[in-house]
């Protein structure tokens, strides 16, 4: 049924969508009533997030763990006040809040955010206290949020919760049910994360998953993450002679582990930029046609993009754009090496030991483990009889994507696009967020990644901002979708 705007205490006009009735009394819709309401709550929705960001909960360092657990609490209080069922759920680690409001029935959805932050070092480099925010105005007019998690993820879970907020002020209820799923450990590890899904899995599983860590695909036009790539991390450590040596006694007669690393690295790719490991390759298809002319459609520019870090040659597989390279082509990147002396000044001396961290990207349906073993298999083919090889795992995760013709995309799409001005566009992500996979594969479910972040948000960086046009219009952009999810 409409909502009368009196009995919501707002002036006429407020609504875009304003009827009128036989006695001439005007009425919006819900959703015009409840957009309505998150524009007249701005100023508490801001002090609200502002509370949130003070609180300190930086995640890897343990002298942090009382804050990580006092931002827990404060988020089961808000939600609780707004009528979810919400609690801090003890883990190894820090707590994962769960929070559950189910009373509209039919469809549903889980909604995953982190209320944890980055280390805010270089400390010197911040132009202000991270931990007090502020709104600064910049010099074209616009203004800025300007704190710690701001952007990466308190501003973006705040614009799921306060559009819960107006729902449930104006009308009572939630447009579906819904569960919320706040980590406490996404900036460090999430180790705790994977256990907690399989054992709760019945009480978490829903229709349609919902995460807003992503962002804008520029500052007017809304994106959707469809897929992800997924991540093999090794370690290698190569060990020729027993002790480092003299480079003049034992030069060309000792293995040189450097030269030993430095020509495997070197074998990784060849000359038109492919990766030359065996089998590499196995599950990457060519990019489906109607995808390639949608990111074609794209308003992106190759040289302005490699321009903006000093750069002007693509380095990756010849003929692929570089949208291709980095949101739908798997990688091969040398993270770090070492092996001799680094110290200051010089030192002639054939080192001991040789290292280096190494990462892949993966796409589609390529097997993290199948890559290690692979590589592994590359590098032992490399390697001198008479020297030995180490391998240190660092972490791994399969590609994921999600298929758009799945209604909830499409009623996602048209909501922002509603908000916004501008239809979403369906992009892929050249990153990798480990619980998209997890849901999928342990929960069963589908993920929509709709996030309002910007590229210049520095986000794990000093000085992390979030528009304040991103926090204000994502809160109704969050409105609109969980009316669209409802149908």
């Amino acid at each position: 049924m409409p909502v009368d705007w009196y009995l919501l205490g707002l002036p006429p006009g407020f609504g875009r969508s304003g009827t009128t009735t036989p006695n001439r009394r005007p009425i919006m819709s819900e959703l015009d009533a409840v957009l309505a309401r998150i524009d007249a709550d701005q100023e508490a929705a801001l002090e609200r997030l502002f509370t949130l960001l003070r609180i300190k909960s930086i995640s890897t360092d343990s002298a942090y763990a009382g804050d990580c657990r006092a931002c827990a609490d404060w988020l089961v209080e808000d939600l609780c006040s707004i009528g979810f069922e919400a609690s801090a759920r003890t883990t190894p680690g820090h707590p994962i809040v769960v929070a559950h409001d189910r009373s509209a029935g039919g469809a549903s959805a889980l909604f995953y955010g982190h209320y944890d932050v980055q280390p805010v070092d270089p400390i010197e480099l911040w132009e202000h206290d991270p931990f007090e925010p502020f709104l600064q105005t910049r010099a074209d007019g616009s203004r800025v949020i300007r704190a710690r998690g701001a952007s990466d993820d308190k501003g973006q879970v705040m614009t799921f919760v306060e559009a819960c907020r107006a729902w449930k002020s104006v009308t009572g209820r939630l447009p579906i049910a819904l569960s919320v799923l706040l980590e406490g450990e996404e900036e460090s590890g999430g180790v705790n994360l994977p256990p907690f899904l399989a054992a709760h899995a019945d009480e978490l599983k829903a229709d349609i998953g919902l995460i807003c860590d992503t962002g804008m695909w520029n500052p007017e036009t809304p994106a959707i993450n469809t897929m992800l790539r997924g991540l093999c991390g090794e370690e290698i450590v190569i060990t020729a002679a027993d002790r480092d040596l003299h480079s003049g006694f034992y030069g060309s007669a000792a293995t040189n582990p450097n030269h030993v690393l430095a020509r495997i690295i070197a074998d990784l790719r060849d000359a038109s930029g492919g990766v030359t490991i065996p089998g590499f390759y196995e599950g990457v298809p060519e990019l489906p046609e109607a995808l390639r002319r949608d990111w074609e459609s794209l308003d992106f520019d190759a040289a302005a993009f490699l321009g903006a870090i000093g750069l002007s040659i693509p380095a990756g597989e010849k003929g692929r754009s570089v949208l291709e390279m980095t949101w739908s082509r798997p990688t091969c990147e040398v993270n770090g090496m070492g092996g001799g002396y680094q110290g200051e000044g010089f030192k002639t001396v054939i080192p001991s030991k040789a290292s280096a961290k190494i990462s892949f990207r993966l796409v589609f349906d390529q097997e993290p483990h199948k890559i290690r073993e692979a590589f592994r298999g590359f590098v032992r083919e490399r390697v001198p009889a008479d020297c030995k090889v180490e391998f240190h795992e660092h972490g791994s995760g399969r590609a994921i994507r999600f298929p758009i013709d799945d209604p909830a995309f499409a009623r996602t799409r048209d909501a922002l696009g509603d908000e916004w001005g501008k239809p979403a566009v369906f992009i892929g992500g050249g990153g990798s967020i480990p619980v998209t996979a997890e849901l999928k594969g342990k929960l069963g479910m589908d993920v929509v990644l709709a996030g309002f972040a910007l590229e210049d948000d520095r986000i794990h960086s000093p000085n992390e901002k979030y528009d304040l046009l991103s926090f204000q219009k994502g809160i109704r952009s969050w409105a609109r979708i969980l009316h669209a999810l409802a149908g």
